[in-house]
């Protein structure tokens, strides 16, 4: 499809309100599944970052890296054990969760992210002290309960004009490091910074009505609503968890929280830029 100049001064016109809406607002993106790990959307996701930090949105890049610490498990001949979808992690399954996430795959993405024409930095939770945890059970090993943010990292990169990139990795009074999961970690962040919106990243096209059945699509959710879509079995499975970190987002000041598909290319645009948005939208109420 090709479009003309008149077309694209069109569309441009018609984003304008929403520039104007999230100028020199924080929005804070949590970034995993399949969008993270197939190349080409990598690309796109990157360079719809550094077009919203051009326009003044202050962004933070919180992402998750799973697949990746899968991966190198099973090199190193070490397997993956899951407990209510959180990773069992001993003290050599944490070294390689630190290397992945604090290493590989946040480096990664702020190379990206300047290649594209941003400005990022990455840190991890444990950068001064910025996921203050504890233990959340003895049978996940170190796996943290998030106890404390500590935001001035964040805000003093935003202030000097970088783009954070954050690895969710905790760590406690005693010098332990903590695997912390990357969706609690964005809430509370977003929380943290009274972000203007949290973008949940997802494989899913949002909330259905009906699981099978991609037009039914739930576009706004009120936080008081989700006890019913429980009951009805409309959340359910591994959606629980997610929305429960989009409740806590909005009820620790967040103003709007959304979970979105990020297999659709440009789904952040979509959201943020025009008026119809992408996937499901919880507010307060």
């Amino acid at each position: 499809m090709t479009f003309s100049n008149a077309q694209r001064a069109e569309v441009l016109t018609q984003a304008l309100p929403h520039i104007k809406k999230y100028t020199g607002k924080t929005v804070v993106i949590k970034y995993g599944g399949n969008a993270m790990v197939n190349d080409e959307l990598k690309q796109q996701v990157m360079e719809d970052i550094v077009l919203l930090w051009l326009i003044g949105v202050k962004i933070v890049l919180i992402h998750g890296g799973g697949p990746e610490i899968s991966e190198l498990m099973n090199k190193l001949g070490k397997k993956s054990e899951f407990v209510d979808g959180l990773r069992v992690t001993d003290k050599d399954t944490m070294d390689i969760v630190q290397m992945v996430l604090a290493g590989k795959v946040n480096k990664t993405l702020v190379n990206l992210l300047e290649m594209k024409g941003g400005k990022a930095i990455g840190l991890s939770g444990m950068d001064g002290r910025m996921i203050q945890s504890e233990i959340k059970s003895k049978k996940l090993g170190f796996v943290g309960e998030i106890k404390k943010i500590n935001a001035h990292p964040i805000t003093d990169l935003l202030e000097k004009g970088y783009i954070p990139v954050i690895s969710t990795i905790g760590c406690d009074k005693s010098g332990n490091s903590y695997n912390i999961n990357g969706d609690t970690a964005a809430a509370y962040i977003a929380g943290a910074l009274n972000a203007e919106k949290l973008i949940m990243m997802t494989d899913i096209d949002g909330i259905l009505a009906d699981k099978n059945d991609p037009t039914t699509l739930i576009h706004e959710i009120k936080v008081t609503e989700t006890g019913r879509l429980y009951d009805e079995g409309i959340i359910s499975g591994g959606m629980i968890p997610k929305v429960e970190c989009c409740v806590n987002a909005v009820n620790m000041g967040v103003k709007n929280v959304v979970i979105l598909d990020g297999r659709v290319p440009h789904s952040i645009l979509m959201e943020l830029l025009t008026n119809e948005g992408a996937g499901t939208l919880f507010k307060e109420g």
